[in-house]
């Protein structure tokens, strides 16, 4: 797929911001559309009163894109504190920011300077996707074992069918007494703007009887593709579907010439150790944050409530 001048990956593109935040989404652009110097996107959503602006569900990062110099290092970092702050001024007002940044985004001193907090993240990603011999040399016992488990009594099925997968997805979900965070219209919206650029994958592993034993979702770029969301029938739960699914969808993208499978790691215990067992390299992110005066008074309140009900 063929990127928008100023971005560098799927979860910018104008396409996807209008699925998941359909008329809800902040563009701030340096430089013209056709000559970009720095570009960031992200979503602005009303919560209890106060303007946040946040990245938007189904989107893992939120740029900045910079267009960079070549030159000295010094001549370099410059450039990209310049760009960053001037990024950080044309923010629209709010009370409140919490936003991801893109893994290649690994400079956020400008940020600091700006007031803002930082805690660092982790996804895990692989690279060398043509060479499955490689890849699965480097998985755990247990991956090589659900996985070879479950191709003696599953198949693999792509099928372009939002709802099927939902219902997989919600179970999940629910199996850890939670809400799903988006509806399947939602879902629906966003499969069909990615379609449209050949962007999404829906896996599902089915058995014999024809009964789904878990689902994924794969998107990619030109040159990424990312594990999105998974699920699965908790009463099927042992049959290594979610890991035979997994490796499907890396060989998928090793077959589209991408570069890198980016799990979308998760900071949650068990998901991570899933994750790793694959044999991806850890990579860190930045989230960061900051709070305006209104946002600062409510969360000292609250703390003070807390310590109350604690005595």
């Amino acid at each position: 797929m063929i990127l928008e001048a100023g971005t560098q990956c799927i979860f910018e593109q104008s396409w996807w911001l209008e699925a998941v935040a359909p008329g809800c989404w902040h563009d701030i652009l340096i430089g013209t559309e056709l000559q970009p110097q720095a570009r960031w996107r992200f979503a602005i959503e009303q919560r209890k009163g106060m303007r946040c602006l946040v990245q938007p569900v189904l989107t893992p990062s939120c740029g900045p894109w910079l267009q960079l110099v070549e030159g000295k290092m010094a001549t370099r970092l410059a450039h990209e504190k310049d760009l960053l702050g001037e990024l950080v001024s044309k923010l629209p007002k709010h009370d409140y920011i919490a936003l991801h940044l893109h893994p290649s985004r690994q400079n956020w001193l400008p940020f600091y300077w700006a007031g803002f907090a930082q805690t660092t993240r982790y996804t895990y990603v692989l690279s060398g996707l043509q060479d499955h011999e490689a890849l699965w040399r480097g998985f755990a016992k247990n991956i090589k074992s659900d996985i070879n488990k479950a191709e003696k009594k599953l198949r693999v099925e792509k099928v372009a069918d939002p709802a099927r997968f939902y219902a997989l997805n919600r179970l999940t979900f629910q199996r850890q007494g939670m809400g799903a965070p988006y509806d399947l219209a939602l879902v629906e919206r966003l499969h069909a703007a990615a379609a449209a650029h050949d962007a999404m994958t829906f896996f599902f592993a089915v058995d014999e009887q024809g009964r789904d034993h878990a689902g994924l979702c794969l998107v990619h770029d030109h040159r990424t593709a990312y594990y999105l969301m998974g699920g699965a029938d908790p009463e099927l739960r042992n049959s290594g579907a979610s890991s035979l699914l997994m490796w499907s969808a890396i060989r998928e993208a090793g077959a589209r010439g991408l570069e890198v499978f980016d799990f979308e790691g998760s900071m949650i215990e068990p998901i991570e150790r899933f994750f790793r067992g694959f044999g991806a390299e850890q990579q860190p992110y930045h989230r960061i944050t900051r709070a305006g005066r209104r946002m600062r008074l409510m969360l000292a309140a609250r703390e003070l409530l807390n310590a109350g009900l604690g005595r």
